[in-house]
């Protein structure tokens, strides 16, 4: 088989990284790839959102199957474009996809198939939500509609402060399209958590859990990210959890969703909130969560590109998932003013001595392979936000999170942050039964 990854992330090296495992992968290509995905991949200069360009390259190249990583092209609608083509290609539709590009879209896909979310109302104009705000009480939360690299959602703990949120998004226009219309919603309570399941439309084939932290700064402190850190499994998500988070929330969507006659077929990721009355839903996703799928794919001992073409086939039925029991930790290592402004081209040094650790695994997300035309040198320089995940196992939570960061001091760019506390959740958890 030859296939294709799209996107250049942490998410994709780790997709690459595992489907370069697969016995029946022959030749495996990544657009448009990064410094790590250069080095186990053949990489092609097309940007994930050009969607001629990819369809091109699929003809051309002769793919036989892709694999879409990032939102942006799904909710562009590349799955389509490729099914038109008669290509297999693994993601859900340009509309199923919209539970991840429109916040209003889910919430009402949610309402409609009673599956538990926070109360919402929804808002275009500044004046109106100020008036609902004066009626509820703190802490609420304020989200853009639209997608905003994961940093669209503000929990305001005054409702002065969720004034201020409301006027930046619908007035200044801070997230431009993607927040002409908001969503003001009740603040869940409880401790959040990541399912992430595959689907051929009407059969499930589920993920073991994880949790991301969001927050740049440790303790949860600082302003919103794509993503910090992820661990697997959570030791939060009980078996009880898990199969309630499945029977409330995922088959209500998936059979629901078939009776309409449009099956999902993907990823489908549910970030929870586990509460006193259950798992509530935050938010869909409608791919691999990042980074915690840097978390996952290094516990699957299951064929990834089975999983895949099964989705995209239909024939998910009955296929067993087989999952290594060691735990996971993965850290991000960011760039200096992330989630701001940041600068580029920073080198990076010590990967060769952190990879060379055992039961480490360092996945790329923003890096660029440069070459000397001279000498012929390489070296990888950062080129993005989200530098690195850096990733490890263990035989318990503790032992995978020493290694992590072990592997962690090995690293050094100028500028680089991480938080120091990924994972520490768990530790005061009993990662028995955790899914």
């Amino acid at each position: 088989m030859r296939v294709l990854v799209i996107g250049s992330g942490g998410r994709e090296h780790a997709i690459v990284w595992k489907l370069t495992r697969s016995k029946r992968v022959k030749k495996l290509f990544c657009a448009p790839g990064n410094g790590g995905i250069a080095s186990i991949a053949e990489t092609a200069e097309i940007p994930a959102d050009d969607m001629e360009g990819i369809a091109r390259f699929v003809r051309d190249e002769k793919i036989d199957f892709t694999v879409v990583g990032p939102e942006g092209p799904l909710v562009a609608g590349i799955v389509d474009v490729l099914n038109r083509e008669r290509r297999a290609v693994f993601g859900p539709s340009k509309e199923l996809a919209q539970l991840e590009g429109s916040k209003v879209y889910a919430k009402e896909l949610m309402r409609r198939f009673k599956v538990p979310t926070a109360r919402f109302s929804v808002f275009t104009d500044v004046a109106s939500a100020h008036r609902h705000l004066d009626t509820l009480s703190a802490p609420v939360v304020v989200k853009a509609d639209g997608l905003c690299a994961g940093k669209g959602v503000s929990v305001s703990v005054t409702i002065q402060e969720a004034k201020d949120v409301v006027t930046r998004m619908l007035r200044d226009r801070v997230f431009q399209d993607a927040g002409s219309r908001i969503l003001i919603e009740e603040c869940l309570e409880g401790e959040e958590a990541s399912i992430i399941v595959i689907s051929d439309g009407e059969n499930v084939a589920a993920l073991a859990s994880s949790q991301d932290h969001k927050r740049l700064g440790d303790d949860d402190k600082g302003p919103n990210t794509g993503g910090m850190g992820a661990y697997s499994p959570a030791p939060v998500v009980t078996e009880q959890i898990f199969e309630e988070t499945l029977r409330k929330i995922i088959y209500p969507v998936i059979t629901g969703l078939a009776r309409e006659g449009r099956p999902y077929r993907g990823a489908l990721y549910a970030g929870i909130m586990i509460t006193e009355d259950g798992p509530k839903v935050l938010e869909f996703n409608a791919r691999f969560g990042d980074p915690e799928t840097q978390a996952i794919l290094p516990r699957l001992k299951t064929d990834l590109f089975d999983l895949m073409e099964r989705s995209a086939q239909g024939s998910l039925s009955k296929f067993p998932v087989v999952w290594d029991k060691r735990p996971c930790v993965s850290v991000v290592a960011a760039s200096g003013g992330y989630p701001g402004v940041f600068e580029k081209g920073k080198t990076i040094s010590g990967l060769d001595e952190a990879q060379a650790m055992k039961d480490v695994i360092v996945f790329h997300a923003g890096t660029r392979l440069i070459k000397d035309e001279k000498t012929g040198a390489s070296r990888i320089v950062t080129n993005g936000g989200r530098v690195l995940n850096i990733t490890a196992l263990g035989a318990n939570i503790k032992n995978a999170i020493d290694t992590c960061y072990r592997a962690a001091g090995k690293i050094w760019f100028e500028g680089i942050q991480y938080r120091k506390d990924i994972a520490h959740k768990a530790l005061a958890s009993h990662t028995a039964g955790a899914r």
